[in-house]
């Protein structure tokens, strides 16, 4: 731990007021170490692992922390806030906050040792003498460890000389939990969470076994212990490994927070269903990995977001190979070439013909799981494996009955929502063993089956015609608008939430292709290009409003940017949103409209400047897309140089170049 942190990795009066401010300054500590290569790609990594859940825990403890490919050594920063900073912890402010920065191939050494300090933070000692720490030097001692070498000798030497107690037998054996935790990330909630269940347990006169599941990897509980349980708790933000080894017992089933911040509350509870009698099937009754990533007040909509999205993020792959597969076969052997016999039963090696249908046809097929695939993870996102089958099984059916996308989503959400409802009838003990594996996906198809054929598939195939027709009808004003509509979802949130949304739509309607269908994923993929392009363009223009790591960033977002990999701009977008989001979002309506007055189409769903052979009108298509960047990026270069501080901004550690001054700015 020693080599992780250092004095220069202290700073006792953090004056940050936000939790993005308090970690760039600690942050720009790292780099100037030497333990970061990246300030602003590192932050974004940070930036993506708070988003998936706030890291405040109780007792004013913030610890901002991820695995990143910026990180050059395991490294730990320390802030001492003396106003407090909201990490989003339930009582309030942090005044002690962690950065943990963990190499993406961090071994399991480090990562143990990372999870020591995690299991420490829970120790309210150890958290006072943080909050007393006259110096960097001390703070930084205390949290290697360094000074509790002659207190534990001393507490050795005084619990040798006290007197013994007699210990006396128990009348009856305690009551025995065995818990799972887990976090995405697997450094820090996943260890402090262990630590909180173990003294909770303590207290309480109950034993606990805790099965910890982080990065390091796991060591699986001794099955005898497993077996001699009398009851379980799963405290996770991922799916816990082998459940399967935990069916049959009580079980109390929640996300990795409330295992740091109500373990006596967990304890109870599943010493109450054991009174009871209560015992849970393997899957039944689980917050599913997307609902567990939040806490329990979440409301339904940010749940369905939550669902659809698990949906979307599953697609996107099926979605992208498919659709460049098939458009290399358009590319090769024109547009005739979808009227090509199979070539399995057609094929010439030597010829290009062959080539480009085998291309177009292996694209088809992976093309044709899109609505499938889409409605059996929304399912999943709901109800964890037993909503695989019912969900497939209603997307197969959405495709069958031309319900297309639409259909596609209206199945998942069935299908998840039925499996559900089934999980929570009780069932015989004997049953319950097969209930996830053939039960609930047998009766989930059934009810999914006669809703999709019989009920609402025909109205829902009649609002994707609908739908269908009103995009081939698109023109005029309509269609720019629409164009502009969809060039501020693909900007606002850069591969986020919006932005997956605009390139669902775009992407479903290429199920069912037609002019209209084909105009709007032009106009998505072109302002999915703008974002990176003009970061790109601003600092090769004017270097001198970006850090050194920004101008590097901007040689990379020229490739990504073409690439329409949107994503390339969040470096950006993270250090400094209030320009750059608003910046790109304008050139990216400007783009999208542009694309749709321009009447371009685009029969694949993703590629960048490489698919401008299958683009309808090209060259007018790239007009667009340079029309947004130059509006994105002037907007920028104005927004950043009418800052009221130096033109130069550097980060602590970086040095300006030759005639450039230097100022840096402390977060």
């Amino acid at each position: 731990m020693s080599q992780m942190i250092t004095a220069d990795l202290v700073d006792l009066d953090l004056s940050a007021g936000t939790k993005e401010a308090a970690a760039r300054s600690l942050a720009e500590r790292m780099v100037a170490q030497g333990r970061v290569t990246d300030l602003d790609g590192f932050l974004a990594d940070v930036a993506a692992r708070e988003a998936q859940m706030p890291t405040g825990l109780g007792g004013g403890i913030g610890i901002p922390h991820c695995r990143s490919a910026h990180v050059a050594a395991p490294t730990l920063a320390f802030g001492r806030s003396p106003a407090g900073i909201d990490f989003g912890a339930p009582d309030g402010p942090a005044d002690l906050i962690f950065l943990i920065a963990a190499p993406a191939g961090a071994d399991d050494a480090h990562l143990t040792i990372l999870s020591a300090l995690a299991r420490r933070l829970m120790d309210e000692e150890f958290t006072a003498a943080l909050r007393s720490a006259a110096s960097p030097t001390e703070a930084a001692a205390l949290i290697a460890g360094e000074e509790t070498v002659e207190a534990s000798e001393a507490e050795e030497a005084a619990e040798e000389e006290a007197p013994k107690e007699p210990t006396v037998a128990a009348d009856a054996a305690p009551f025995r939990i065995v818990a799972v935790t887990s976090c995405p990330t697997g450094i820090a909630h996943t260890y402090m969470a262990a630590e909180s269940l173990e003294k909770a347990a303590e207290a309480a006169g109950v034993e606990v076994v805790v099965e910890t599941q982080g990065s390091a990897g796991f060591t699986r509980l001794d099955p005898a212990v497993v077996a001699a349980a009398d009851g379980v708790i799963f405290a996770h933000d991922v799916p816990v490994r082998e459940k399967e080894r935990f069916a049959g017992k009580p079980t109390v089933d929640v996300g990795v927070k409330a295992g740091i911040n109500r373990p006596a509350e967990l304890i109870a509870e599943v010493r109450g269903k054991a009174e009871r009698g209560e015992v849970t099937a393997p899957d039944a009754g689980k917050p599913t990995p997307v609902e567990s990533a939040g806490e329990p007040e979440e409301g339904y909509g940010t749940k369905l977001r939550k669902w659809l999205m698990s949906g979307v993020s599953y697609m996107v792959p099926f979605v992208a190979a498919g659709g460049l597969l098939i458009a290399l076969g358009f590319a090769i052997g024109g547009y005739d070439i979808d009227k090509a016999p199979s070539v399995a039963e057609h094929f010439a090696w030597g010829q290009a013909d062959s080539w480009a249908a085998l291309l177009f046809q292996i694209g088809g097929l992976a093309f044709a799981f899109l609505v499938p695939v889409l409605a059996g993870f929304i399912a999943y996102g709901m109800a964890d494996r037993p909503g695989l089958v019912p969900g497939f099984v209603g997307g197969s059916i959405a495709l069958t009955i031309n319900a297309g996308f639409l259909g596609g989503l209206a199945a998942g959400l069935i299908a998840g929502g039925t499996v559900l409802a089934i999980q929570k009838v009780k069932v015989p003990a004997a049953l319950r063993g097969i209930m996830p594996v053939v039960v609930i996906p047998l009766l989930a198809s059934i009810v999914v089956g006669f809703l999709m054929f019989l009920v609402i598939g025909k109205p829902i195939a009649s609002l994707q015609n609908a739908m269908t027709d009103w995009l081939s009808s698109l023109s005029g004003a309509n269609a720019i608008i629409l164009g502009v509509i969809l060039g501020l979802m693909m900007c606002f949130d850069l591969g986020g939430p919006v932005n997956k949304v605009a390139y669902a739509f775009a992407v479903g309607g290429l199920a069912t292709p037609n002019e209209g269908s084909l105009k709007v994923m032009a106009a998505v993929m072109a302002a999915g290009m703008v974002p990176p392009l003009a970061m790109a363009l601003a600092t090769t223009v004017r270097g001198k409003l970006f850090t050194k790591t920004e101008r590097e960033n901007g040689k990379a977002a020229w490739v990504l940017g073409a690439s329409f990999i949107s994503e390339g701009a969040i470096p950006f977008a993270a250090a400094d949103p209030l320009r750059v989001i608003p910046a790109a979002m304008a050139g990216g309506a400007v783009t999208g409209a542009l694309s749709m007055a321009f009447e371009c189409t685009l029969r694949a769903p993703h590629g960048g400047i490489f698919v401008v052979p299958l683009i309808g009108n090209p060259l007018l298509y790239l007009i667009a897309i340079v029309a947004g960047t130059l509006v994105s990026a002037a907007l920028v270069i104005l927004l950043k140089g009418a800052r009221k501080q130096a033109p130069e901004v550097v980060a602590a550690g970086e040095q300006p170049e030759a005639a450039e001054p230097k100022v840096t700015v402390a977060a």
